[in-house]
């Protein structure tokens, strides 16, 4: 018998990540995420043909973002779950965040090192991508040899391990599971060291304060706006859940910026106290005030009051928290948009793109890709040269399937028999 694949979710669409490979009975899930477009009440539902009754091997998860594994909490409790040491970490911050539990089982694994799940082999390779400890998935069973690349780009701080593997990559691929997020996009995308430059530029440019709107969990962007700080004598002030984020990170990196470094403290801030102290969310009231005692702890209130060279972290949230402390937007102040262009368009962030403008205050967009691009993406599939290349997690593939050889298109739910 040989192994059977089948793309549960993802085929067609952009996140919703749920790849299955079955072999004599065993079963093995690659990813369980959430569909970027769901509804809060059907993000933890499964795809339509994932039979949730009977047991399987395991479920790995690839990186921690929520469109490969917010569909963890809808999954049987039995079934074993292996992701990363850092990835767990970050998907239990996120999962506490929300109110929520995970209801299973969670095993890590070391980048690098093959572990295996029943018959099935599994390779974590480590990769570049803007979701901290994101891995590339080898699984070997029944003989064949299935890359799964999960998220992946090649212009991050780790781009050079996706440049190691295309210049020497794994032999023998029967099946190439690629992602084409940007496909649709033909331009290449500014690399992290790039935006640390742009960054420098427009702190130089700005009398008064700088404002960051950048997600706490992109660690690459943390380091990028760090480093930029040091470089032109400014302090970078993060929100203490951003501060929680790089040390419980720091455990496995210990070049991660911290709170207490030089030019990095910790801001307080009201809505952040509720987080830590609500008994349904983070509830870790010990950290937060062990934050608090801190001589690198930074109030609110001196955002307004005190120097004019911080960089400060911004989300909608936060600046209702600043706002109630006194904070007054000046035509000298710069606000910094470091996210996907279409949260702009969302309200909170619309609000503060007003309360901008009405200051007079500078706007700009420094932000790249967290996905190969086209270009990118081509070289790795020729490079791996798969006997079978399955897109996924596109909206473009059809459009764009020249420069990729031996392509082999599933729909959602299709089981394709992997021969030999």
């Amino acid at each position: 018998m040989n192994p059977r694949l089948i793309v549960h979710r993802s085929a067609h669409q952009i996140g919703g990540n749920c790849i299955e490979i079955a072999f004599q009975g065993h079963r093995l899930i690659l990813d369980a995420g959430s569909p970027l477009d769901a509804s809060s009440e059907d993000a933890a539902s499964p795809p339509p043909t994932l039979d949730t009754s009977t047991p399987v091997d395991g479920v790995i998860v690839s990186h921690p973002h929520q469109d490969h594994y917010g569909l963890l909490r809808g999954l049987p409790g039995s079934w074993p779950v292996w992701c990363g040491g850092p990835t767990e970490k970050l998907v239990r911050l996120t999962v506490a965040l929300t109110g929520g539990s995970l209801p299973q089982e969670v095993h890590t694994f070391d980048s690098f090192t093959p572990f295996r799940v029943g018959p099935f082999k599994v390779t974590p390779l480590l990769t570049d991508h803007s979701a901290f400890d994101a891995h590339m998935l080898l699984v070997e069973v029944g003989g064949r040899r299935l890359l799964y690349s999960g998220d992946f780009r090649r212009t991050g701080r780790k781009a050079k391990l996706v440049d190691r593997m295309i210049k020497a990559p794994p032999k023998d691929i029967d099946v190439l599971l690629l992602e084409g997020t940007t496909l649709g996009r033909a331009d290449p995308f500014p690399t992290e060291r790039a935006l640390e430059e742009r960054f420098k530029t427009v702190f130089q440019q700005t009398a008064g304060r700088v404002f960051v709107s950048w997600s706490a969990q992109n660690i690459d962007r943390t380091v990028t706006i760090y480093r930029a700080c040091k470089q032109t004598r400014r302090t970078l002030l993060v929100d203490l859940y951003t501060v929680d984020v790089l040390e419980q990170l720091g455990a496995y990196c210990k070049s991660l910026p911290q709170m207490g470094w030089p030019n990095l403290r910790g801001v307080v801030t009201a809505g952040i106290k509720r987080l830590y102290e609500t008994p349904d969310r983070l509830n870790r009231p010990e950290f937060f005030e062990r934050c608090c005692r801190s001589r690198h702890a930074f109030s609110a209130e001196k955002i307004e009051s005190g120097p004019r060279n911080n960089v400060v972290m911004l989300r909608p949230s936060l600046l209702r928290d600043y706002v109630r402390k006194g904070l007054t937007l000046t035509k000298d102040d710069c606000w910094i948009f470091s996210m996907w262009s279409g949260y702009l368009n969302e309200g909170g962030y619309k609000a503060i793109n007003e309360a901008f403008d009405s200051a007079g205050a500078r706007f700009e967009q420094i932000h790249t890709s967290g996905h190969a691009s086209r270009a990118d993406l081509q070289a790795f599939a020729s490079s791996i040269n798969a006997k079978h290349l399955v897109p996924i997690h596109s909206f473009d593939w059809d459009q764009h399937t020249d420069g990729f050889e031996n392509v082999t298109r599933l729909d959602d739910g299709a089981v394709f028999e992997i021969l030999s």
